[in-house]
């Protein structure tokens, strides 16, 4: 897909992943719409992107909300007059025994990181299909392929993100759609995933005290996090797949062996993982 002169809209683009996608699709000529819950890194962003003589306008959204992905479609019409690549990439996750997830947390994380693409995808395709052309990109995860421990509802929610968009490329394939669709399944990147989503967790949504033991599993994940590749590497996989028009986008293809090996077990003795 060619690149220069459209028009790219990213959610969750202030900072981390989204960021880093902002910056490539930038490099490539693209008109930047960006997404946030937080203001002021969207204010920073647009000041950064603006500064480079790079089109762009943002907009506060929470992608929780069918309306506020109609409007941010529509600030993106308003302002550019079309929308040629979506990035699907607003996400939330903190480590938490599966016991001890509420129901209010499984629901805000499942309505952000899977109802946020859904509605993503039920919103933007149809004007893209309109136009002519168009690429939808959704964040999943590793944890899309791979379920580990203390994660419980961001696993649902990212290996829903995979399903859903493994069947959107064969529908659109299989119509002959103009629209193509990638997933992106990052490893360890670091982001501040795990410090934003407790800022924005809701009130009601508080979990339960996490004993010592969880609080270490936590730690060693965001440790694992900080030491991960920088988001702006990412970017520039996402902008090769929508250039190139490849469905799969894998930060660490050696970490594949995970998912192979869960896949031997399951054919060896049924069991979850082969040791």
């Amino acid at each position: 897909m060619e690149t220069q002169g459209r028009v790219a809209v990213i959610t969750g683009g202030a900072s981390g992943i989204g960021r880093g996608m902002a910056r490539a699709f930038a490099g490539a000529g693209m008109k930047l719409v960006l997404a946030d819950l937080d203001e002021a890194m969207l204010a920073d962003a647009a000041e950064e992107f603006s500064g480079k003589g790079v089109e762009v306008v943002t907009r506060r959204t929470d992608v929780s909300k069918l309306e506020e992905i109609e409007a941010l479609a529509q600030v993106a019409q308003d302002r550019f007059g079309g929308v040629h690549v979506l990035c699907n990439n607003a996400g939330i996750g903190i480590p938490t025994p599966t016991h001890k997830l509420n129901l209010d947390d499984w629901r805000w994380m499942i309505d952000v990181d899977l109802w946020g693409p859904i509605y993503g995808v039920k919103v933007f395709l149809p004007i893209m299909e309109a136009q002519g052309e168009g690429h939808i990109n959704s964040t999943s995860s590793l944890a899309g392929l791979v379920a580990s421990g203390m994660m419980g509802a961001y696993n649902v929610a990212k290996h829903g993100v995979v399903a859903l968009m493994a069947t959107l490329e064969r529908d659109l394939r299989g119509r002959k759609s103009p629209v193509h669709s990638s997933v992106l399944c990052p490893g360890p990147i670091n982001t501040n995933i795990s410090r934003h989503s407790v800022e924005y967790r809701p009130s009601k949504a508080k979990p339960k005290a996490d004993g010592e033991k969880d609080g270490r599993a936590g730690s060693r994940i965001q440790a694992m996090l900080e030491q991960g590749m920088h988001p702006d590497e990412v970017g520039e996989l996402v902008l090769d797949a929508v250039q190139r028009d490849t469905f799969w986008v894998l930060t660490h293809p050696n970490m594949i062996k995970l998912v192979t090996r869960q896949f031997d077990a399951m054919l060896d003795d049924g069991s979850l993982t082969k040791a």
